[in-house]
């Protein structure tokens, strides 16, 4: 069985966990919903837009947010998975959400094309860096 898809994502959860490293982006994100009648901002303000049948969800900066006027929460860093992971990889994103929930620290994943991305809680950012540091040095050969 490949190791990798067609465009070169990583299958293997071994190969994640044992090369996984991780970027902490400085700037605080927030979560924003909005009904269909409200305008959206720039798309360069936007980190993650999803629509559901309740309004649609997006993840920008506290900085856009308060800007903007928006009502938001989750005041939150992003954490990004500096792995080529697949989108048809299959249990990384639970390993590190569960390491995680071990320790008490919420976890909201985002999967992009490329690289998986954490939205930790603002305090446990730091805390949640040093647990995958870890889970990678567990699992490198």
């Amino acid at each position: 069985m490949a190791s990798t898809d067609k465009k070169g994502g990583e299958l293997s959860l071994s190969k994640l966990l044992g090369t996984l490293t991780t970027v902490l982006h400085e700037p605080t994100y927030v979560f924003i919903t909005l009904r269909d009648n409200v305008t959206l901002p720039r798309l360069p303000d936007v980190h993650m837009l999803f629509r559901e049948a309740e309004g649609t969800t997006l993840i920008t900066t506290l900085e856009v947010a308060v800007a903007q006027a928006y009502d938001y929460q989750y005041e939150c860093k992003k954490i990004t998975l500096n792995v080529h992971s697949s989108l048809e990889a299959i249990g990384f994103m639970a390993t590190v959400a569960t390491r995680l929930a071990k320790e008490g620290i919420s976890v909201n994943p985002v999967s992009a094309y490329y690289h998986d991305h954490l939205f930790v809680p603002v305090d446990k950012a730091d805390e949640a860096l040093r647990l995958l540091q870890q889970l990678a040095s567990e699992n490198a050969r």
